[in-house]
């Protein structure tokens, strides 16, 4: 029998179609084509993208030169621009203003054919520490509202460069599914004295049903009214409104977690297109310290269709439990470490 299940954030109903059960093989994962041609993200390209913002480095090797082992440049391409003007016209009933705002790449590693998830840990963590330094900076400048972190692996997921890497988007605005989030938690700690998303991992460590896995400071589970199959959060257990506040103790603990996530819906999925979001507080705002910062993986699995765009409203095929199992079960393979970097700075942890 389907069921209808209200996600506590939000208030949004799913329906998680449970006579479905869609396991990894019911699903066809699209295999993306090779492209050919010059990357302008590899090394010894760096002339082809906009001059680098930071870049992880060995000592003694120039800007915008290889040496590098995560790079952050410009978007050549963006889709907002730091240098437009502040300020909302009205044009009749309409509301417009210039596209202000910062876009960004995170180059993730220097190897064309790597992937994230083929990293090791200690690579896992440069890219958080580049996430970390870069929403630090971003939020300096106060027409700021929202610094938006996120990755998309696979053509089908709007990946547009093979080189691994995430982006950057910084709005003067906040987005309309983080604002429904800081209302629902607000709501929820207005009436009960304490955090939704805290009260939620107690109940998935109690239950187990949803967990994938976890370390000391970090849950990953598949959440109750998933949107989409295998959808998978991963949320600090200490109560953290905002990314920007991570420690160093937990950043290991994070790009563990995220990395075993990932290997897993690989393992077990073949490798399927997803995004990947992070939501945090907003920048330049007050009475944030309710909200509970996480990360979402989304796979691309199914497509969404006239009801879903129709009434907002999502229909799962694969129940969250059935997920975690599958995913909590898959043996993950050891892959072998990439190079360590024998001098690494450390400006990067200011």
């Amino acid at each position: 029998m389907p069921e209808w299940r209200k996600d506590p954030l939000v208030e949004r109903w799913v329906v998680i179609a449970t006579e479905r059960g869609k396991r990894p093989c019911d699903f066809k994962v699209p295999v993306d084509e090779k492209k050919e041609g010059r990357c302008p993200l590899c090394p010894g390209n760096e002339k082809e993208t906009p001059p680098e913002i930071i870049a992880f480095r060995e000592q003694g090797t120039r800007r915008d030169t290889p040496g590098w082992w995560v790079r952050v440049v410009p978007n050549k391409f963006p889709a907002v621009r730091v240098e437009a003007k502040e300020g909302v016209r009205r044009h009749g009933v309409y509301e417009l203003m210039d596209g202000l705002g910062a876009h960004e790449v995170v180059v993730e590693a220097p190897d064309h054919d790597a992937y994230l998830v083929t990293q090791n840990n200690r690579q896992f963590e440069e890219v958080i520490w580049a996430w970390r330094q870069r929403h630090l900076d971003l939020r300096r400048d106060s027409r700021l509202k929202y610094i938006h972190i996120f990755k998309n692996f696979g053509q089908t997921a709007g990946a547009s460069l093979e080189h691994t890497h995430s982006q950057i988007i910084a709005t003067p605005m906040i987005p309309v599914d983080v604002r429904e989030e800081l209302q629902g938690m607000r709501r929820y700690t207005q009436a009960t004295g304490r955090c939704i998303l805290c009260d939620v991992l107690d109940q998935e460590m109690a239950e187990r049903q949803r967990v994938v896995t976890q370390t000391d400071k970090f849950l990953s589970f598949a959440p109750f009214a998933s949107r989409f199959p295998f959808e998978t959060w991963i949320v600090p257990r200490e109560h953290q409104h905002d990314f920007g506040e991570i420690r160093p103790d937990q950043v290991p603990d994070m790009a563990r977690v995220l990395r075993d996530t990932l290997l897993r819906l690989r393992e077990s999925l073949g490798g399927p297109p997803y995004n990947l979001v992070l939501h945090t507080a907003p920048v330049n705002e007050t009475d944030t310290m309710h909200y509970h910062w996480h990360v979402e993986i989304l796979p691309r699995l199914t497509i969404m269709a006239g009801f879903e765009l129709g009434t907002g409203f999502y229909i799962n095929p694969t129940p969250p439990e059935l997920a975690a199992s599958t995913l909590r079960e898959q043996e993950v393979f050891c892959l072998p470490p990439v190079m360590e970097h024998a001098q690494r700075e450390v400006t990067r942890y200011v």
